[in-house]
């Protein structure tokens, strides 16, 4: 079971990571899948800055957490992904849904929660 929740949470670090490597060598692509119009120096860089570091050291986290067998950088990426779930729930009754909006709240739930249950079930290396 240890195994299988390393992987999975190491299959999700990945795709984070991955997102993260989108937004740093083409934030205008990337955010425009994520419904995002990046124009100018301004945009572009707080594009490229904040979601690749949101993406990248969430992903981190959890891999680094899985495989070390650390609890707090599980607790970080949890808490990363769980924060952004609770936003996007507040935000789909301000503005509505939209088409695809399950995928993402899917993986932000699915590692939220499993982020968590893997700092309670896996021992704290030192």
């Amino acid at each position: 079971m240890k195994l299988a929740l390393k992987v999975v949470l190491s299959l999700g670090g990945l795709l984070l990571v991955f997102m993260g490597f989108g937004f740093l060598t083409d934030p205008v692509a990337s955010g425009a899948d994520f419904g995002l119009v990046v124009e100018g120096a301004h945009g572009l860089t707080s594009v490229r800055g904040d979601l690749t570091a949101f993406f990248t050291v969430s992903g981190a986290c959890f891999l680094w957490g899985a495989w070390g067998e650390r609890r707090d950088p599980l607790i970080i990426g949890s808490a990363l992904m769980l924060v952004v779930l609770i936003v996007r729930v507040i935000s789909i009754f301000d503005y509505g849904t939209f088409e695809g909006f399950e995928a993402p709240m899917s993986v932000e739930a699915v590692l939220g929660v499993l982020g968590l249950w893997a700092a309670k079930v896996l021992p704290d290396g030192d």
